[in-house]
């Protein structure tokens, strides 16, 4: 096992991070911009070293500062958490190169992965079910508008290195085409530094699924179930449960197994997501393969009582996975609120500021991640999670009824945050019943300007 561990990460997935190293016993490396100088994961490490001012290309994207850090706190490993390097393939083989293990799947995998027209090409070939798409970046115009008349409209334009909605447009008619290409086109190039786009058949209002996988390096992969992510806006997640409340047992094992083989297609190995969208006849189809842990883990751990970032770092340490797919036990019902610092009655704009209270819920069954505290500033620099609310329940109705007591609970002034928003959601009869897809909020509930 590791001695330590540098955390290349701010906020609240780099303090879930610290706790996993500390009940290890492995000694932890916190890293930060000038911004987050008192955040709490600076306060919960072991060393913590300042990697520039607060912009995150001059900190928390910066390599070379981080591996400057890595090497004079003699780290063993690197944990990248999620978004900033976390699916960089770049980063991932610089670790690989400096003899430091990067905890996560291999740079070559990463880059495969990271690529979803590659992702797809990968999976198909192994009988992954894929939504039809092209399978090269949009540079014919002629060719493009055959093929978006072959699999009719509408049709989705997705950046090949990207996500959270980034390099997306949604096209109805020809006449649209060229004008949303060259849009995404542009706007993927800000976002990733690559411009690459593909285009899609449009799948009408699915639910989004996905599948946690967790892949030792000697062959073994299990999934741990599914998540339902269809509460999202703008492309961006807002709410999550687990498992889906409209899967069967026979659907879920054949879109685990579908999960494993996607995994198994790239010898894929360390903790990872497969995506699928499921339409409401109940054909699904691979999306993508977040190749990381994703915000939205503490439903699955709750779920399945699997600590999944423990899994990662033992998994990266050259242990072999402790169960298989047999022992693998969904018990009762969680979700996840993602408690943000926007004001959800003005279009969700960002609200920066001191936290003058926070006081945070409790009880059985009721989990809170965050990185904040009372007196906290939340700086307007970064992603504007304040914290993760997580409840578990025997069973749906029960889980819900926590959730919304929780929200209720939890008391933050200072700031304007998400949680009149979540609670506006869960007292939707449709959200109730589990009768919800990816045009819910857009649909379901009004939005203020």
């Amino acid at each position: 096992m590791f001695k330590k561990v540098l955390v290349a990460n701010r906020g609240e997935i780099a303090v879930r991070i610290i706790r996993a190293l500390r009940e290890l016993n492995i000694a932890s490396v916190a890293v930060y911009s000038e911004a987050d100088r008192d955040s709490l994961h600076v306060k919960m490490a072991d060393e913590a070293y300042c990697i520039g001012p607060y912009s995150s290309t001059l900190s928390y994207l910066n390599i070379p500062s981080i591996m400057s850090v890595a090497e004079i706190s003699g780290v063993e490993a690197i944990h990248p958490g999620y978004g900033f390097l976390a699916e960089n393939a770049y980063f991932a083989d610089v670790c690989e190169s400096s003899g430091i293990k990067f905890i996560g799947p291999s740079s070559n995998v990463i880059e495969v992965m990271g690529d979803k027209v590659r992702a797809r090409e990968t999976v198909a070939r192994v009988g992954v079910p894929v939504v039809p798409g092209t399978e090269e970046n949009l540079d014919n115009l002629e060719k493009t508008m055959e093929f978006a008349r072959k699999v009719g409209y509408p049709v989705i334009i997705k950046a090949t290195a990207g996500g959270g909605g980034k390099g997306m447009r949604i096209v109805n008619t020809p006449e649209d085409l060229e004008k949303a290409i060259q849009t995404a086109k542009t706007e993927a190039r800000a976002a990733f530094g690559n411009g690459e786009v593909y285009l899609e058949k449009f799948v009408e209002e699915p639910r989004h699924i996905e599948f946690q996988i967790l892949a030792d390096e000697h062959g073994n992969v299990v999934h741990l179930g599914e998540r339902d992510c269809s509460i999202q806006r703008r492309h961006q997640k807002i709410l999550e449960e687990a498992p889906s409340p409209v899967l069967t047992d026979e659907l879920r094992k054949k879109m685990g197994d579908f999960a494993v083989k996607a995994a198994k297609s790239v010898n894929y190995n360390n903790v990872g997501t497969v995506e699928f969208l499921l339409d409401k006849d109940n054909n699904f189809y691979f999306i993508e393969m977040n190749t990381r842990i994703q915000v939205e883990h503490p439903v699955t751990e709750m779920i399945t009582s699997i600590d999944i970032v423990k899994e990662q770092i033992k998994i990266a340490a050259g242990e072999k996975l402790p169960f298989k797919q047999k022992d693998i036990v969904i018990d009762g019902v969680s979700l996840e609120c993602r408690i943000n610092a926007e004001d959800s009655g003005r279009n969700f704009i960002p609200s920066p500021g001191e936290l003058k209270t926070y006081i945070v819920p409790g009880g059985p069954g009721v989990r809170v991640d965050s990185g904040v505290y009372q007196s906290y500033q939340i700086p307007p620099y970064y992603d504007s999670m304040v914290a993760k609310l997580i409840v578990w329940e025997k069973d749906r109705e029960k889980a819900l009824l926590r959730m919304e007591r929780a929200l209720k609970e939890f008391v933050i002034e200072g700031i304007q945050t998400t949680i009149p928003f979540h609670l506006k959601i869960l007292e939707n009869e449709y959200f109730r019943k589990g009768d919800y897809n990816t045009n819910f909020i857009h649909r379901r509930i009004e939005i203020k300007d």
